[in-house]
C-alpha cells in the first residue's frame, strides 16, 4: 500500500465544505481552508494538490466527491460515521474539527476509520428506480392509512383489501358523508398505483436485461424483482465476501455485543449497512414466515424459533430468518446452483 506525503481530512457540507491538510511526517495542520460542494469547486481545489491520501464521512455528498476524488488521482478514505465516536461524541464538535480529526485518524491508523467502499456510479442510479418506488409505495401506505382513519371516526370500518386497489374497491362503501371530501385522495392513490406499476416493469427490465443474476435469487419464493435487484445493488460483488455468513454482518441483521468477563448480554441487531435492502429482506422473511409462505427448510426453521407465540419470538425469527435469507441469496448469486426448498443449504449458513 503506498503511502502519501500529505493526508487531507473533509468534512462534507451541503452547500460548503472544510477541509484539513497535513503532512504525513508532522503532527501539524498545515493548511485549513473551505470549498463550496459543487463538482467544479471540488476539481478546481484538489486537481492542485500532488496525489495524497484523503478522509471523508459518508454521506449524501460521499458517492460523487469520493468518484471525483479518485479521477484526480488521490486515495479516498470514506469513514463509516457510526464507528467514529471520537467525532460524533466530540463535545466540542464542529466543522473544522471535524475535518482535523478525521485527516489526525487518517494518518495515524486508516483502520479506525473503517473505511467503506460506495457502490459504481451505474449501480447508483439503478438503486434510484428502487428507491423512487419506495418513496410512491410508502406514500401511498400513509393515504390508506388516512382514508382508513378519517372512515372510522365517522363510525365506519373499510373492508381489508390490497392497497393497489384501494382506491377502486373503497370508493363504493364509502359513507355518502365522505365521498366528496376523500375523493381527491383517492384519485391521488390511483395515480399512485400507476406509477408504481411503471416502476415495477422497468425494475422488471432491468433484471433481465443489466442483472441476469437476478433470476438465480428469485428461485425462493418471497424474493421478488425488487428484492432481488437491491440485495443486487447493495452487494454489487458478490466476491468482496470471504464467507455468505458476513453478509448477514453486512447488513445489520446480527446482534450487537457488549460482552464483559461472565457477562454477555443478549441485545438488538446493529442495524448497520443499507437500510433499504434490509427492510426488504425483513419483508421477503414476513412473506415466508405468513401463511402464503412455501413450504420450505428456511420457513420450519424460522417457525421453530417463533414458537411460543409471544410477539417478541415472532419478531426474532422473522430478523433471523431475514439473515438466513441473506446468507442463502449470496450462496445461491456466487454459486449458480438450482435452489432446493428442502435442502439444508438454507438453514446451515454456508461458508464459503
Amino acid at each position: 500500500m503506498k503511502k502519501y506525503t500529505t493526508v487531507i481530512g473533509i468534512d462534507l457540507g451541503d452547500k460548503e465544505s472544510v477541509f484539513a491538510v497535513m503532512d504525513s511526517d508532522s503532527d501539524e495542520i498545515q493548511f485549513e481552508g473551505k470549498v463550496a460542494t459543487t463538482r467544479k469547486a471540488f476539481e478546481r481545489c484538489f486537481s492542485k494538490y500532488e496525489p495524497c491520501t484523503i478522509a471523508l464521512e459518508v454521506g449524501t455528498h460521499s458517492p460523487w466527491v469520493s468518484r471525483l476524488l479518485e479521477g484526480l488521482g488521490h486515495e479516498v478514505l470514506v469513514a463509516n460515521a457510526r464507528r467514529l465516536r471520537m467525532i460524533y461524541g466530540n463535545d466540542r464538535k464542529n466543522d473544522k474539527v471535524d475535518s482535523q480529526m478525521l485527516a489526525r485518524v487518517a494518518r495515524l491508523d486508516r483502520t479506525l476509520l473503517y473505511p467503506i467502499t460506495h457502490r459504481g456510479e451505474t449501480a447508483q442510479k439503478d438503486m434510484v428506480f428502487l428507491r423512487a418506488r419506495d418513496g410512491l409505495v410508502r406514500a401511498r401506505s400513509r393515504l390508506v392509512s388516512q382514508v382508513r382513519g378519517i372512515a372510522k371516526s365517522f363510525g365506519e370500518r373499510l373492508p381489508a383489501c390490497d392497497a393497489h386497489a384501494f382506491h377502486r374497491k373503497i370508493k363504493d362503501v364509502l359513507p355518502s358523508c365522505l365521498q366528496d371530501v376523500l375523493d381527491p385522495l383517492l384519485k391521488v392513490l390511483k395515480e399512485l398505483s400507476l406509477q408504481i406499476d411503471v416502476y415495477d416493469k422497468k425494475i422488471a427490465e432491468l433484471c433481465v436485461k443489466s442483472y441476469p443474476e437476478a433470476a438465480v435469487l428469485r428461485q425462493v419464493k418471497g424474493v421478488g424483482p425488487v428484492t432481488a435487484l437491491g440485495f443486487i445493488l447493495a452487494i454489487e460483488d458478490p466476491h468482496r465476501f470471504r464467507r455468505s455468513r458476513d453478509v448477514g454482518c453486512y447488513l445489520g441483521l446480527v446482534p450487537r455485543q457488549a460482552q464483559s468477563g461472565a457477562l454477555d448480554p443478549q441485545l438488538r441487531i446493529t442495524k448497520a449497512g443499507n437500510v433499504f435492502v434490509r427492510r426488504l429482506l425483513v419483508g421477503a422473511a414476513q412473506y415466508i414466515l405468513g401463511p402464503f409462505g412455501e413450504d420450505c427448510a428456511l420457513r420450519e426453521w424460522g417457525l421453530r424459533l417463533a414458537t411460543g407465540g409471544s410477539k417478541r419470538a415472532k419478531k426474532r425469527a422473522v430478523v433471523a430468518v431475514a439473515r438466513k435469507l441473506g446468507v442463502l441469496l449470496h450462496r445461491l448469486w456466487v454459486t449458480g446452483e438450482e435452489y432446493d426448498p428442502h435442502r439444508g443449504l438454507c438453514c446451515k449458513e454456508a461458508t464459503s
